[in-house]
């Protein structure tokens, strides 16, 4: 992978880590805070888009708008999952979960709906992936997952995680394949998610209103490092980085993530936690290679 497309990676990962943070932090604002970074990220960008469109940028076709609404769909369950993660369990269980699951399940799919076999490095990631998920979801206490709302963080970040494995194919093919500017695919599929949330939203405007009060500048931050973080991913892709070798680079925000929930929201990771976190990595890592 060229030196450029890592070094996007890398930085895409930090603030990928950043504004899951944010995100975190405005959690019980619920669908009102994913339509208020949503809509701030289209009228951000929307320079940057007019620029590309007036450009010539991109090509009209009926495929070409099926990826766009498909991709605003999943990226539209992607955000609700996540979101309601962040409310009943912590950043440092969520996403981890949430970025560990994505390659793993992408992997499961091709080796049982697509007759790939298995290497013994993707077997090896597989395992790996799923003993630093019950070490990250328990804290290497088994007896967690007995307790009420034991399976919460596990049960939503794994759905997070198969919404990212969806969109990130879905994406990948629309950049690589359609020739989509990657810009562009961000934008129209925030497009599309804030246009399926706003009827939702508009039969209680007060209520997301009052949810909402506070945290406009919170919003307003996810609305910028959000897209510029996938943006720098579609990026990468589009200047020939194979997504086999991308998706485990990316995979660092996880560690990320955990040592901000433990340092800024003081979130009682511990060990095990940490320890899933490398085992997970490496297991993403194998799951790359295999």
């Amino acid at each position: 992978m060229p030196l450029t497309s890592i070094a996007l990676v890398v930085l895409a990962a930090f603030i990928h880590a950043t504004w899951n943070l944010l995100s975190k932090r405005a959690a019980s604002a619920g669908l009102g805070f994913i339509a208020a970074y949503t809509a701030i990220a289209c009228v951000l960008y929307f320079p940057w888009v007019a620029w590309l469109l007036v450009h010539g940028e991109i090509e009209w076709t009926w495929s070409v708008t099926a990826c766009l609404i498909v991709s605003g769909v999943l990226h539209l369950g992607y955000s609700v999952c996540l979101q309601r993660g962040y409310q009943v369990a912590e950043l440092s269980v969520i996403y981890p979960v949430a970025r560990g699951s994505a390659p793993m399940l992408s992997s499961i799919a091709a080796f049982t709906l697509l007759g790939e076999h298995p290497s013994v490095s993707g077997v090896v990631g597989l395992v790996a992936v799923v003993f630093g998920i019950v070490l990250i979801s328990t804290r290497g206490d088994l007896s967690g997952f007995r307790r009420p709302q034991g399976f919460a963080g596990l049960r939503w970040g794994m759905a997070t995680g198969g919404l990212i494995a969806a969109y990130t194919v879905i994406d990948a093919f629309g950049v690589k394949s359609l020739s989509i500017h990657p810009v562009l695919l961000d934008w129209f599929a925030n497009l599309v998610r804030f246009a399926l949330l706003a009827p939702v939203l508009f039969r209680n405007l007060s209520a997301a209103r009052e949810r909402m009060s506070g945290r406009w500048r919170t919003a307003f931050a996810v609305g910028v490092l959000s897209p510029l973080s996938y943006i720098l991913v579609l990026v990468a892709i589009d200047l020939g980085a194979r997504l086999s070798l991308i998706a485990p680079a990316r995979e660092m925000s996880m560690m990320v993530g955990a040592v901000l929930g433990m340092v800024i929201l003081r979130e009682a990771v511990g060990i095990a936690r940490l320890v899933g976190c490398v085992i997970l990595i490496v297991g993403v890592v194998c799951l790359g290679h295999g």
